[in-house]
Formats: structure tokens, sequence, C-alpha cells
């Protein structure tokens, strides 16, 4: 089968290039299936032979990914697990793209803990997100993969094996666009785990993202219209009492001592990873200067959304920490 388009992705290296060692076979990609390296450096991929086309590898000091690819887009890479007398994997027009990072809660706070920089799935920071994007537009625009899903992406440990987004052998030879090693048949991987995959395909798509920079600071005001969803929504009085007794329902988000406490005491703010992400509130909020509606609308949302109840108030209660200490 011929390629077409561009087969090498702009920019990115070929200092680790396979596809002479491995030549592999040529197709017409509809699928990329998305990895995660469960490591904090480009692998060695035992000398190419279980490879995928590209890697991202986080710069965190640039906010930025740098990409390496091993194979053309057109060609298969060998990333995947394939077994005898059923479907095909490797083959079967996909590119694999491999992120360097951990989609495990037990090594991302191991690694976390240790003060490793990393990349954790289900928390990538929007410059990953942006850059990610950008590939998948690339993808789509030069050779028409899909940006589009359709499936659940587990959490890991649960996507390990049989976890039931698994597809079967005619659901992955019909499948077209965006997928995790979780996905794909004859295989037992749960990577990536909560892979942002929805945002990274609006953003693809052009849509909002999060700001690169945070251009327009939070006011004293907005940080405590915030701070009330917190404390009233999220949270409540009795679990702020037993952070950092005693509660006054009056001053609380004025208070130094409990703001500190809560930054570093409460189980949900991790601190360690927050400060980069603050800026973010703001696209969850909605604007910086907040109306009573947008903050209701935020109640209701964090309400419906544990996961997304702890991501806001890990950043706002890291955000009063430091406003108040100023």
């Amino acid at each position: 089968m011929a390629k077409t388009g561009p087969q090498r992705y702009p920019g990115a290296s070929t200092a680790y290039w396979y596809g002479s060692a491995f030549p592999g076979s040529a197709m017409e990609v509809n699928v990329i299936v998305w990895h995660s390296t469960e490591g904090r450096s480009l692998p060695s991929y035992s000398g190419g032979s279980m490879a995928p086309n590209l890697t991202a590898v986080p710069d965190f000091a640039a906010r930025r990914l740098i990409w390496y690819q091993h194979f053309d887009f057109d060609v298969s890479s060998r990333a995947l697990r394939n077994l005898s007398g059923g479907v095909q994997t490797n083959t079967l027009n996909v590119c694999q793209v491999e992120i360097v990072g951990t989609c495990d809660p037990g090594t991302h706070e191991k690694w976390r803990a240790a003060g490793y920089p990393h990349l954790f799935m289900p928390e990538l920071p929007d410059w990953a997100v942006r850059d990610l994007a950008a590939f998948a537009k690339w993808a789509h625009d030069n050779h028409g993969v899909p940006l589009s899903s359709g499936l659940t992406f587990k959490a890991y440990p649960s996507s390990y094996g049989a976890n039931g987004v698994r597809m079967t052998g005619s659901q992955w030879t019909a499948f077209e666009g965006h997928c995790g090693h979780q996905h794909v048949p004859e295989n037992d991987h749960g990577d990536p785990g909560a892979f942002p995959m929805a945002a990274i395909l609006i953003a693809a798509e052009g849509g909002t993202t999060p700001p690169e920079e945070d251009d327009v600071a939070l006011t004293d005001a907005d940080i405590k219209k915030i701070a009330a969803v917190v404390r009233d929504e999220i949270f409540g009085a009795d679990v702020i009492a037993a952070v950092a007794p005693p509660y006054n329902n009056d001053d609380w988000d004025t208070n130094k001592t409990w703001s500190f406490k809560y930054a570093v005491q409460t189980p949900i703010v991790t601190g360690r990873e927050t400060l980069a992400r603050v800026k973010d509130i703001q696209a969850k909020a909605g604007t910086v200067d907040m109306t009573d509606a947008q903050i209701a609308a935020l109640a209701s949302a964090v309400a419906a959304s544990p996961a997304l109840a702890e991501e806001i108030a890990e950043r706002v209660a890291v955000k009063i920490a430091e406003r108040l200490a100023d």
C-alpha cells in the first residue's frame, strides 16, 4: 500500500530512528493509539523492537513536548501485542504515540513525593494538551485521521486487562479516530489511563484551551468568591473544621494560619504541582471577574464532578495561601 502525505512530523527528531532496522508495513493511517511509557525519560524500546511511531518527551523548563520519530507516520510500528490467529494490531492502519510519563496514581505519588518532575496522564498541564492537540490536528489535516474518539478512557489500574472498554476484534477493525492502549484487543495494558482525550481533541479542533500565561491576576474579591464555593459546595464546615480548628465562618478566607494549614494538610491539596496550574481556574470559572450566576454554575459543576471539585479546591487553596502571604 502506498503512503500518502508527509511522513515526518515537523520538528520531530530522528536521532532514534528504527525504520531501517525494522522496515515495517506501509499503510494509510486512520487511527492514533496513545500510550504512556511509565517512565521519566525516552525509553530504549529494546533497540527499536518495541518502539512506537513517535515519542513525546516533556521539557518542563520550556513548557513544551519534544518529539522523537522512530518510524514514518504511515508505517507500522511495534508497541502493541499481536497474537496469532486474531486481528492485526500494529499493522492495522495505526500510528502509535508514546508519552513519557505515568498513568498510575501510585507511581505518580512516589515521583511527586521524591520531587521528580513528570507527566501524570489524568492531570496533563495545558502546554502538554496544547502540543498533543497540535499533533492530532496535523494527523487530521495531512492524513485525515478523524478528530474523534467516542471511547471511555478508564483510570488505571481498573483500565488494565479485561476492563470493559477494550474493543472486540470487529470493533477494532472498524474503528477510526483516537484510542488508547487500553482499548486495543489482544492486549492487556491499561495505559494511558484517565487520559484527557476529549480536551485534546477539542483543542485540536480550535476549541478553548487553558491560557499559556495568567495575563489577568485574580483579585481578592475573586479569590473570596471562589473560596466560598470551595467551602460551601465542595467541603462544608465539618471538613474545614477537621483540617484547621477552630472553624470561623466569618473570617475563614482571611485567616493566614488556616490558609497555610489548608494548603499543606488537606489530603486533596498536593501543592507541589499546583502553582503552575492556578491560572486554569479562569477556564473553569468562565472569567476572572465572576458574577453570581457564574459562581452558581461553578458550584453546580463541582457538585456533579468530584474530580473537578478536587482539582479546583487544590488550586484555589494554594492561591489563597499565596495571596494572603503577601
